[in-house]
């Protein structure tokens, strides 16, 4: 057995890399995953026929608790409080 513990996030054990991980609002999550959508609208006529139920599920959650619905405005919230020089 090595000396490292094994990741398990039911016990919230996590890896290095999540240890520094900002969190995104549902605002970037909604901004995200409407891009997505619309690539997938514009790779064929049937894609919107092959979006899954919980990505569909998803998108409709972020976007009924996102906030703010531009995009500047995520960004100004994600800058705020503004740093002093």
């Amino acid at each position: 057995m090595s000396g490292e513990e094994e990741e398990n996030a039911a016990e919230l054990k996590i890896g290095d890399e999540f240890l520094k991980a900002k969190c995104l609002m549902n605002c970037e999550v909604s901004l995200i995953l409407e891009h997505k959508y619309e690539q997938l609208q514009q790779s064929s006529d049937d894609a919107v026929n092959q979006v899954s139920q919980v990505f569909e599920k998803s998108l409709q959650y972020v976007k009924r608790f996102s906030r703010y619905k531009n995009p500047d405005a995520v960004r100004q919230v994600r800058e705020y409080p503004p740093k002093l020089s």
